[in-house]
């Protein structure tokens, strides 16, 4: 099984629990196929950096996804069928990042 990381934008007028919804919908659609999300990291809401599908802001989320190729195909058909997705991208990696967002901006402000 490959690493994966996948990112998804989430509408703006989502609330926090819907965004946690979609998010444990998507992995258990990973684990019915064999993988397993070893790591969310939520970054909250976000500007865009230009207008998608009318909308300003979104909820980005990063997964980082242990699965074999049919379990990331399967992933991102549900992903282009659901309207609260703006936005998403899956990236095959060999080894996740070690930092958090939050560590992250920790570091660049310093």
């Amino acid at each position: 099984m490959a690493n994966y990381e996948g990112v998804i934008i989430a509408r703006q007028d989502l609330g926090a629990s819907q965004v946690n919804d979609l998010v444990s919908n998507l992995s258990e659609v990973i684990k019915k196929e064999g993988g397993e999300v070893v790591k969310v990291d939520n970054w909250g809401l976000k500007n865009l950096a230009y207008r998608i599908k009318k909308n300003r802001k979104g909820y980005y989320v990063l997964l980082n996804i242990v699965a074999p190729a049919n379990a990331i195909s399967e992933y991102e058909r549900i992903m282009r069928l659901n309207e609260d997705v703006i936005r998403y991208m899956t990236v095959k990696v060999e080894n996740f990042s070690e930092k958090t967002a939050e560590e992250a901006a920790v570091a660049n402000d310093e």
